[in-house]
């Protein structure tokens, strides 16, 4: 699990958002995290002590004078054994607190004494989130090092819309896992490809392939969390971008030629992971083609190698292909390995992949063939990226 023996402190303060923090503490857990949970006196107005100890299996702290603690400085300890500090629901005037440095209660104290770092999640009404007051506050925070996660814009509990929202738990939790990941690409611009491309027939149907994008989107993820600057460029696909991602949303295989030729000769690598068509219509129809007795014709014409055309540049990033076939795996991939030139690329079974949640792959290289096992798609892209890490020249 990703954050497993990770230490956590949760700080939760009041406001509406409080029981989402019921949620992403569940999701921590699950993760391997071990969260204490401290909470401040108006947060127990909206979610209870007792919920926040069942979900994390620990005492739960809410007083500065806890009889519970036995040193004197107890208070300051307990946030001494933590990895990070994490407040979600961050409010208003806790945010002021923190930016001010007062320290008037069980969290803020934590928070102000602390020797890790600290990462808070702001929730409250749009107003209050555009007040000057709380734009200065959120600056100062920044400045000192703060990682500021969110808000998020929508509809809020006082039924107005707009900036303030708390990020969702899911989204909290990928911003911590990123935060543990070690920097191995810290510096590095990477560009993958991700999803289908769609070739029109007609106005209304189109050639395409059973690809999700998960594994493509879990590249760009485990990239992000690496410490890279990620460019994703997104055929058809129903998956939201991964947190810190730029996405480029495109149709047909000439429209992702176009935006990785736009993006490739800034990349320090290329992840060409983009089940794209090999072939579209030559002439695809004005108006839908009405059914007919007979057969229908279609004549195709060859799409451009997007990966061959990168890898042939004249300083080329590094370039990580995939292979996904049906049969004779490594015999395939070794040999698209050698017609593209390619440093590396990743081979798996298209019948064991495709929209599955899961995989199995194996890297093929000039030293040979390396298992990475079966294992969750985001898994695997962080083996992966973790690979390509490892064999990038050193920086100049």
């Amino acid at each position: 699990m990703a954050l497993t023996g990770r230490r956590i402190l949760l700080g939760i303060t009041g406001g509406i958002a409080a029981y989402k923090a019921a949620e992403l503490t569940r999701l921590l857990v699950k993760a391997g995290a071990e969260v204490r949970v401290a909470m401040t006196e108006a947060a127990s107005r909206f979610v209870g002590a007792a919920t926040m100890q069942a979900l994390s299996g620990q005492p739960v702290w809410t007083d500065l004078w806890d009889d519970r603690v036995k040193d004197a400085m107890g208070h300051i300890e307990l946030s001494r054994d933590r990895e990070l500090i994490l407040i979600a629901p961050a409010s208003a005037d806790f945010m002021a607190k923190l930016a001010h440095g007062l320290a008037d209660d069980l969290l803020s104290t934590l928070c102000i004494a602390r020797r890790c770092p600290l990462m808070v999640a702001p929730a409250m009404n749009v107003e209050m989130w555009q007040n000057a007051a709380t734009t200065r506050n959120v600056e100062t925070l920044r400045a000192d090092g703060v990682h500021v996660v969110g808000p998020a814009s929508g509809g809020q509990a006082c039924g107005e819309m707009g900036m303030g929202r708390m990020t969702e738990p899911a989204d909290i939790l990928a911003d911590v896992q990123f935060f543990f990941q070690p920097k191995a690409l810290a510096g590095r611009r990477v560009l993958v490809t991700a999803g289908p491309t769609e070739e029109p027939v007609d106005p209304v149907r189109v050639l395409t392939n059973t690809s999700s994008g998960k594994m493509g989107y879990a590249v760009a993820r485990a990239a992000r969390e690496a410490g890279a600057e990620v460019t994703l460029i997104s055929g058809p696909v129903a998956l939201p971008t991964p947190v810190g991602v730029t996405r480029v949303d495109v149709r047909t295989a000439r429209d992702m030629f176009e935006a990785v030729k736009r993006d490739a000769q800034h990349a320090d690598i290329f992840i060409s992971v983009a089940a794209v068509a090999d072939y579209r219509v030559k002439n695809p129809a004005a108006q839908k083609i009405k059914k007919a007795n007979g057969h229908l014709s279609l004549e195709l014409e060859e799409n451009p190698d997007i990966l061959a055309w990168v890898a042939a540049l004249p300083k080329p990033p590094f370039c990580v292909g995939f292979a996904a076939e049906s049969e004779n795996l490594a015999q395939n991939a070794r040999a698209k390995l050698a017609k593209k030139k390619l440093p590396m690329i990743v081979g798996n079974l298209a019948q064991e992949a495709l929209g599955r949640d899961d995989s199995a792959i194996t890297l093929y290289d000039a030293q040979g063939e390396h298992p990475l096992g079966r294992g969750s798609k985001l898994e695997l892209a962080r083996k992966l990226v973790e690979q390509v890490a490892g064999r990038l020249p050193p920086r100049k």
